[in-house]
């Protein structure tokens, strides 16, 4: 009998969700090491966690894989790559590409994608306040890591209910936290990701929608993501992929970038203006790639770390994907009251294995009770899990979504009931009218 496929899994906080068990159950044998301790408990009953990854380098061997699912990696896997190591993740630069905005926005300069009405600049928050009174219109607060509680999109045309965060955040934070500022423009918001082997590009492109607002309608503070439209695109000359991530492919091979990569953009006629660089598996990208590929993952992520081309599978249809979240979701504490972990979950009725394979766990620990397992909450983020269905059809797709999240009780829980209706109401109109879809 043949040895399992080993496979090493380093994690900052679990941004690739349940990836690891997706490769365990294709038969693999996972090992799984998660940095952030309070976040050490998710997957708990799933996969076999480690203490200490670099140990298990001989475990893995240079026969296995290893991926790392999250930015401040990339010059360990430069390293690792150079010893003869099997790495899928990034790259140091792809790490700056997404880290350092300025970095990000000036290597989009220097290739041509942004126009140079878009503005962007890397500030305290002392610094940033001062340039808004200066140059007053509609400005967008991006906080420089993957913390989202300062971010705002401004509404007023002088710039005023920016100036009025910002002096909130002077007071709160004094000048503590790096943010950059974009100027804001109108359009449709689209994002255009795909995989690269450190060579080209593999497999189709990922044409996505992210909905980063907590409420429906795009209501209420930004979220990291709760919910996600997203479809597989196979022509190479689809003008959103020429014009930006396309562009960045010589950069890519210079650093030996090995992993997923998506550019988020705002599109107006003609124009594009690339919000944001995000080199790694995005959360919730990754629980939608789940659902729409199927090809296995292991022979996929181990062909892309070898540099091999690879012809992967998938369906040919729309894929939804909405989040499950608990307190304090959408931000961030360490004040125990608001924490939300050890939570039973709870089926209304015995779900089908098929229904079941569409629930992507990430803030979840199972126990065995009897003979019957038993999830609970876990983690301090409030992502609990996600819910993922397809279909030729956005409409029936949603309906699949809705149906199974229907009979999901997790107490306290909350999610959009609206993920996908704005691209059917108003962008998939708009996009094709302007030929980017």
């Amino acid at each position: 009998m043949n040895e399992k496929k080993r496979v090493l899994f380093i994690s900052g906080e679990l941004i690739s969700g349940d990836l690891p068990y997706v490769i365990q159950k294709e038969g693999c044998d996972v090992k799984l090491f998660i940095e952030d301790k309070k976040q050490k408990e998710c997957l708990d009953g799933f996969v076999e966690k480690t203490h200490d990854w670099k140990k298990e380098l001989a475990w893995v061997g240079k026969e296995g894989l290893i991926i790392f699912d999250d930015v401040g990696y990339g010059k360990i896997q430069d390293k690792l790559r150079k010893e003869g190591y099997l790495v899928v993740g990034g790259s140091g630069d792809g790490d700056l590409l997404e880290s350092d905005r300025i970095y990000g926005q000036d290597t989009l300069k220097s290739i041509g994608v942004i126009d140079d009405s878009f503005v962007t600049n890397d500030f305290t928050i002392l610094s940033a306040l001062e340039f808004v009174k200066k140059n007053r219109g509609k400005w967008v607060i991006k906080q420089n890591d993957h913390n989202t509680a300062l971010n705002y999109v401004g509404n007023i045309e002088d710039g005023s209910d920016v100036i009025g965060m910002l002096e909130n955040y002077k007071n709160n934070f004094g000048d503590s936290h790096s943010v950059s500022l974009q100027r804001k423009v109108d359009g449709v918001e689209i994002a255009i990701g795909r995989f690269f082997n450190g060579k080209d590009w593999f497999g189709p492109s990922v044409i996505n929608f992210e909905h980063k607002h907590l409420c429906n309608d795009d209501v209420g503070p930004l979220g990291g993501e709760t919910g996600t439209l997203m479809w597989y695109e196979k022509n190479e000359n689809n003008k959103l992929f020429q014009r930006t991530l396309a562009k960045l492919k010589p950069q890519l091979q210079k650093s030996g970038y090995k992993g997923y990569i998506d550019v988020n953009c705002i599109v107006n006629g003609d124009k594009v203006y690339p919000l944001e660089i995000t080199s790694r598996f995005g959360s919730s990208t990754i629980e939608t790639q789940i659902e729409i590929q199927t090809s296995p993952w292991f022979d996929f992520l181990f062909a892309l770390a070898k540099g091999e081309n690879y012809a992967v599978r998938y369906k040919e249809e729309y894929a939804v994907t909405v989040a499950l979240t608990v307190p304090p979701f959408p931000y961030r504490t360490t004040d125990k009251k608001l924490l939300h972990g050890g939570v039973s979950i709870f089926f209304k009725k015995e779900m089908s294995q098929v229904e079941f394979s569409h629930i992507r766990f990430e803030g979840v620990s199972k126990k065995q009770v009897g003979e019957k397992d038993m999830y609970f909450t876990a983690g301090h983020l409030g992502y609990v899990l996600y819910v993922t269905g397809s279909d030729k059809s956005i409409e029936k797709a949603r309906e699949k979504v809705y149906k199974i999240i229907n009979n999901i009780i997790i107490p306290k829980a909350f999610y959009r009931t609206d993920i996908g209706l704005r691209f059917i109401r108003k962008d998939e109109k708009l996009l094709k009218g302007w030929e980017w879809i």
